[in-house]
């Protein structure tokens, strides 16, 4: 017998957990039973909304180790020598439902958020070092065609299709998609990267660009089509339950954390956009330099209260870290924080898994569901006379950087000397895949296309792929009529 006893929310005893309060045994049941409506009531509202995107994931908390000395790049204090930093880690697929199956062909999200002693760093990426648009003004569509029709409530090849092939800057993800990484193995065996570029100011206000790296010291390792769809009927939690298990037992998946660095003024001239996030930096150009170790130790206590209440944004920098004209980057920086405000609600960021593990002097109040406030006797306004927190610009990131560079305008982006949009699409498939990940490649590549409807936009899809490469659209071409004569004998 356990010396624990039910009580409810205020804390006083119940009762009884079994028997609503009745008149008689038959009789009816009476609402002052509080204890009933409580429980009734807070089950209706157990679920905060999912998240439009990347609902379905899971996480962990863990440490990051700064083993190597990248203080001439940045003065955050995290990517200091030495520096141990605790962090939480959520993985997800992109366009699937909460319910939906781990194993689906979907990149895969890698959020990471770190409590460093000058303020929370999140790192909103994903397992590709890039992405199918390069405007925030394209993200709602896009998001829409990999959803549901919403007659049928179906997910429909074509309109996947419609919305890639008239939005040519989605080649190279798609390549990355329908190739070996577009279903990974689990989320242990993924690498994962911040996908956009970013600045890094040192002590002395020196500005660079970077692009991060998290390799997988498990290796990198993905699944085929037909044990991707077999397990989505027989475990659709996989990667979920494979993160936890391994965790439990022991075995801490650990990452390696590599960066590439372009000196400030080289964005204005190298061959491709540096801040076009449907591109690569080319290794060759800038080599990656070891940073650190990001190890996942700690399962959640809960899933509940400590990932689906988890709140992720890329508005949260620290000093010595800031954004770049990346057009994507710079809408989610308003978006994510935005949704966390809808979605979890206004005070979000007091949650325990979300609260900064530094001092908060913020002149925010009130708003549902605060529970951390300042001295009564702190004013709530600033500037103040009465010893209020004051800003200090030599704690935060100062100085011009690239924002003054021109004047607001609502254009494309700069092209540089290489700049299109099937280049380096076809570089991967020409010169990074072999023949076996060719051949799989135009297997995905035909599965998902043969079931496309309508005659017209099948053309535009082998003119898609043409264009990536002349021999990679004349193989989708025959095996895509291949499978289509088949189906109909």
């Amino acid at each position: 017998m356990t010396d624990k006893f039910t009580t409810t929310d205020s804390g006083a005893p119940v009762a009884s957990d079994a028997h609503s309060l009745t008149v008689g045994a038959d009789g009816p049941t009476v609402l002052h039973d509080h204890y009933l409506v409580e429980k009734l009531a807070q089950f209706n509202r157990e679920k905060v909304p999912e998240r439009i995107v990347h609902a379905k994931g899971g996480g962990a908390f863990g440490t990051f180790t700064t083993t190597e000395d990248v203080s001439a790049y940045t003065r955050a204090a995290l990517f200091q020598p030495g520096v141990q930093t605790e962090m939480l880690a959520r993985f997800s697929t992109v366009a699937g439902e909460a319910g939906s199956p781990d194993t689906w062909r979907d990149p895969r999200g890698f959020a990471l958020k770190f409590y460093t002693s000058e303020g929370n760093y999140d790192l909103v990426g994903n397992n590709t070092p890039i992405f199918f648009i390069r405007d925030g003004i394209k993200f709602p569509d896009f998001i829409h065609s990999q959803k549901r029709l919403p007659g049928s409530h179906l997910r429909d090849n074509d309109m996947q299709w419609d919305f890639w092939t008239l939005s040519p800057e989605s080649a190279h993800q798609v390549t990355y998609l329908m190739g070996d990484r577009g279903i990974p193995k689990s989320w242990r065996h993924m690498n994962g990267y911040g996908s956009h570029t970013y600045q890094w100011i040192n002590a002395e206000g020196e500005r660079f660009w970077v692009k991060y790296h998290f390799i997988s010291n498990q290796g990198v390792e993905g699944m085929d089509g037909d044990t991707a769809n077999e397990m989505a009927g027989n475990d659709a939690d996989v990667h979920i339950r494979d993160l936890h298990e391994a965790i439990d037992r022991g075995d801490a998946p650990s990452w390696t954390l590599y960066i590439q660095v372009m000196p400030y003024a080289d964005a204005a001239t190298y061959r491709f956009n540096p801040f076009d996030v449907t591109k690569i930096w080319s290794q060759a150009d800038y080599p990656r330099i070891k940073v650190g170790t990001m190890e996942l130790n700690r399962n959640p206590g809960n899933y509940f209260a400590e990932i689906e209440q988890a709140t992720f944004a890329p508005s949260n920098f620290v000093p010595g870290i800031d954004a770049s004209p990346d057009k994507m980057l710079m809408a989610r920086i308003f978006s994510y924080a935005d949704a966390h405000r809808y979605r979890v609600g206004t005070n979000h960021a007091q949650l325990p898994v979300n609260a900064p593990h530094s001092q908060v002097h913020s002149y925010s109040k009130d708003g549902t569901m605060r529970s951390a406030y300042r001295d009564a006797s702190e004013p709530v306004y600033a500037p103040n006379s009465v010893g209020g927190p004051a800003a200090d610009p030599a704690r935060a990131n100062t100085g011009a950087g690239w924002e003054s560079d021109g004047e607001m305008s609502r254009v494309a982006a700069t092209l540089h000397a290489e700049d299109d949009d099937f280049g380096q699409a076809g570089t991967l498939y020409r010169d990074v895949m072999d023949d076996a990940a060719k051949e799989r490649l135009v297997g995905n590549i035909a599965g998902h296309v043969s079931q496309v409807t309508h005659a017209d936009l099948l053309e535009r899809v082998y003119e898609y792929w043409t264009n990536v490469d002349a021999d990679l659209g004349a193989r989708v071409r025959a095996a895509v009529e291949s499978m289509k004569d088949q189906a109909t004998v």
